[in-house]
């Protein structure tokens, strides 16, 4: 479903300060995996989303989403293969507009758009059915303006726009960072049910060692633009926190205590 080969990605090549971001990825992605992505800061974890998506080209290598090869597209011709939800709750919404009027641009992105634009009544029920399994009230409040909703609200609006049309690839970049346990804990339960019902697959960033274990079926592990580590099935559902440390600190030679601090 999802290939990278060798991917690359150097920032400030040939100056003082060049950076290695990614440094030869290979991963491969079965259809309806969800895989958490765990590492320290500047391990590269954002990094590899952004290559997918296509916020900047690769230096070497490739990426192939369902058979085609998209390394050289551009990021808004990515854009209606991917679904992405962005640690910041302000982004990925227009905040001066409605919900429902949120909902109907993530409905059409991708399509042809004529002067008759404009919600029909079959699409606002659907709207207000799709809000309603959110738990969260918002099929009620269809004309309510998106920047007057809390960040948890509008994390959950996110994720539900940007699998309105099931998208080949959900990347989900920190999503639940901003927001305090509690709403983190839900935005997380809506993410679970809207990829288990959708089978998305998913690549879903974290600091969270917890939640990279509870979330998904695949858990990998970054370092200096490196996967380091990479488990599923058994392997996966019998780790801990502490496992998950000591692996860390075994392949990239750091402190157990450093690590405890890096990862969170």
């Amino acid at each position: 479903m999802v290939d990278l080969k060798n991917v690359t990605k150097v920032f400030h090549r040939g100056t003082v300060n060049e950076r290695r971001a990614l440094n030869g990825i290979d991963l491969h992605l079965e259809d309806g995996d969800f895989v958490t992505v765990i590492g320290s800061n500047g391990a590269g974890k954002s990094t590899m989303l952004n290559a997918i998506a296509g916020v900047w080209p690769i230096d070497e290598g490739t990426i192939e989403l369902d058979g085609h090869e998209i390394s050289s597209l551009p990021e808004h011709k990515r854009a209606s293969l991917l679904g992405r939800v962005f640690q910041d709750p302000m982004t990925g919404t227009a905040a001066d507009m409605q919900i429902e009027e949120n909902l109907a641009l993530a409905l059409r992105r991708g399509r042809k758009r004529g002067l008759a634009w404009h919600i029909t009544p079959p699409e606002r029920e659907e709207y207000r059915s799709l809000l309603g399994t959110l738990g969260l009230g918002l099929e009620d409040r269809l004309t309510a303006k998106v920047g007057l909703l809390s960040g948890g609200q509008r994390q959950a609006l996110t994720l539900l726009m940007a699998t309105l049309r099931k998208p080949k690839l959900l990347l989900l970049d920190e999503h639940t960072a901003a927001l305090d346990p509690k709403t983190a804990q839900k935005v997380l339960e809506i993410t679970d049910r809207i990829v288990a019902e959708n089978r998305l697959t998913t690549l879903m960033v974290t600091h969270n060692m917890h939640d990279a274990i509870r979330h998904g079926n695949r858990i990998i592990m970054m370092n200096n633009g490196r996967i380091i580590f990479d488990c599923s099935g058994e392997e996966k559902r019998k780790l801990t926190v502490e496992d998950l440390l000591e692996k860390f600190a075994s392949a990239s030679g750091g402190d157990l205590a450093s690590d405890r601090a890096l990862l969170g």
